[in-house]
């Protein structure tokens, strides 16, 4: 299966967008996880159909309605090699 790496970039963290991005990526039957990063934005690693990380990436433009996103970077990357979805704390560790 094809996969993503995401990094949304803006007002992204504090507003709820990881549990927004679970929510949608399960829905879209994607595989991976999200997780904050050390400089303030979110990444994404997420795999599944190529209409489901299409939709995804969509999605991530807009973000949730509390969020201001400024932009979204996407890597291919190899598959996270996870069935289902996870919320991960931070990018720290």
């Amino acid at each position: 299966m094809p996969a993503l790496r995401m990094v949304v970039r803006g007002l992204v963290q504090g507003v709820g967008f990881r549990w927004w991005a679970a929510r949608h990526a399960s829905r879209l039957g994607l595989s991976g996880h999200v997780r904050n990063l050390p400089d303030g934005s979110v990444e994404l690693v997420v795999s599944g159909e190529r209409e489901s990380l299409d939709e995804m990436m969509e999605l991530c433009l807009k973000g949730p309605s509390a969020s201001e996103v400024s932009g979204v970077s996407a890597f291919p990357c190899p598959e996270p090699g996870v069935e289902g979805f996870t919320i991960l704390r931070d990018g720290r560790g």
